[in-house]
C-alpha cells in the first residue's frame, strides 16, 4: 500500500491510530514525492538523518518517479486541477499509486476523491 505524506507524519509523531493502521500493512510504500515532502520538514541535518532512519527502520520502500508516473500525473492535472483543485504533488502521489497497482492510504481523501482509477483508503 502507498502511504501519503500526512499519514507518514502522523505515524512518525506517534499517533496511535496511524500506528495501528500501518502495523496492519506488510508492504509499505511511499512515493518519491512523499519522501521529499517528509524530509523537507526537517529543520537541520540531524533531523534529516533521523527521518531517513525512521523510513529505513519501518521498512518504507520509496517508489521512483518514472516517465509513466509523470505522464499520468500530467493527465490528472489536465483533468482535475480546474474542477477539483488537485495540485502537482498530489497528482504525482496518485499517479505513483495507480502506476504501481497500489491502494493509497491518506487522511486527505478530498485531495484525491475525484480520481476515478485510484483505489483510495482513508485514514482517520
Amino acid at each position: 500500500m502507498l502511504i501519503d505524506t500526512d499519514v507518514l507524519i502522523e505515524f512518525q509523531q506517534g499517533n496511535p491510530a496511524a500506528l495501528k493502521s500501518l502495523e496492519k500493512i506488510e508492504d509499505r510504500f511511499i512515493s518519491m514525492q512523499s519522501a521529499m515532502e517528509f524530509l523537507q520538514g526537517a529543520r537541520n541535518p540531524q533531523e534529516i538523518k533521523l527521518l531517513k532512519k525512521f523510513l529505513f527502520d519501518y521498512d518504507f520502500t520509496v517508489l521512483p518517479l518514472t516517465e509513466n508516473i509523470g505522464h499520468r500525473a500530467l493527465i490528472y492535472i489536465e483533468e482535475y486541477a480546474l474542477a477539483h483543485g488537485i495540485r502537482a504533488g498530489d497528482a504525482i502521489v496518485a499517479a505513483t499509486a495507480v502506476e504501481n497497482g497500489q491502494s493509497l492510504l491518506t487522511g486527505n481523501a478530498r485531495h484525491f476523491r475525484a480520481i476515478k482509477d485510484l483505489d483510495l483508503v482513508t485514514f482517520r
